[in-house]
């Protein structure tokens, strides 16, 4: 069970009843994550871009038999699992290996990679987010339900090189698994927050950042909005949309031309749209 040529003790487990993956499978529901301040991460690229965060996994899960040899997935190029495994050596963190049998039933993503971490609980709080210098830009999503959702904002975040991303009022949590896969790894990259509406907008206006939230209910296209200097760009829910405390606290409401049947993008879409418009304008500023 012990790896001899390893600084740090390695275990295998092959029996998929083992303790600990009954310990893995509960981590997927957010009270588990709650109460244990854990949660998991899955896959070359998520949990590399978790230690170029500075993140260090408490365990690393592997299963060398779904590692690809030459770093790819098809056409894609994923990298080598081996390189990063060796990297989580390196950091002295523990590694379990498991069987084909026990790690896919750990996994909770279609084609698993072999790698799966567990790591300290994922966000900070609003009062750790740091507003530096006037060009200050926050994502706000009210309300927003599917993890997927989530994810696609941050993806769109650290792209847009936003500087944080605050959930008002989440169904979900930046810690689950789904959400840190949607990412692509990118939770760990942007800091992320959770609080009441109330206390955002509290926090909005105590740092003296100009609010623009969208919705249909307003003539003012999008693109009609100055976002330079301290900006929250908000989204609502799903099935809602912002409410009326963010809508009435809002500095512009703006909207989306829809040209379609339709009457509304998908809530990540919109983020996109908005959150590329405002670097459409500090670029060309």
């Amino acid at each position: 069970m012990t790896n001899p040529t390893n600084a740090a003790r390695e275990l295998t487990i092959t029996s998929a009843s083992n303790p600990r993956l009954k310990g893995l499978l509960a981590l997927r529901r957010r009270r588990t994550r709650e109460e244990t301040g854990q949660t998991l991460v899955e896959g070359y690229e998520e949990i590399g871009l978790a230690l170029s965060a500075g993140v260090r996994p408490g365990t690393v899960y592997v299963c060398e038999e779904l590692f690809s040899p030459a770093g790819r997935a098809g056409s894609q190029d994923i990298g080598h699992q081996t390189d990063l495994l060796g990297r989580l050596r390196d950091d002295r963190v523990e590694v379990v290996h498991l069987s084909r049998s026990a790690f896919e039933k750990v996994s909770y993503r279609e084609g698993p990679d072999g790698l799966l971490a567990v790591v300290d609980r994922i966000g900070v709080s609003l009062g750790d987010l740091r507003v530096d210098g006037p060009d200050h830009l926050t994502l706000l999503s009210q309300g927003v339900e599917k993890p997927g959702n989530l994810g696609a904002m941050l993806r769109t975040a650290d792209a847009a090189g936003v500087d944080a991303v605050v959930a008002a009022d989440p169904v979900t949590d930046w810690g689950n698994p789904n959400v840190v896969r949607a990412s692509k790894g990118t939770v760990f990259a942007v800091p992320a927050a959770s609080a009441t509406t109330a206390e955002a907008l509290d926090w909005i206006a105590a740092h003296e950042i100009r609010l623009v939230v969208t919705t249909p209910e307003t003539d003012l296209l999008h693109t009609d909005v100055d976002y330079t200097g301290r900006v929250a760009i908000a989204v609502g829910s799903e099935k809602h949309g912002a409410d009326r405390t963010l809508l009435e606290a809002a500095t512009h409401r703006v909207r989306i031309p829809m040209h379609g049947k339709a009457n509304s993008l998908n809530v990540a879409a919109s983020a996109a749209i908005v959150l590329y418009e405002a670097v459409r304008q500090r670029d060309a500023r």
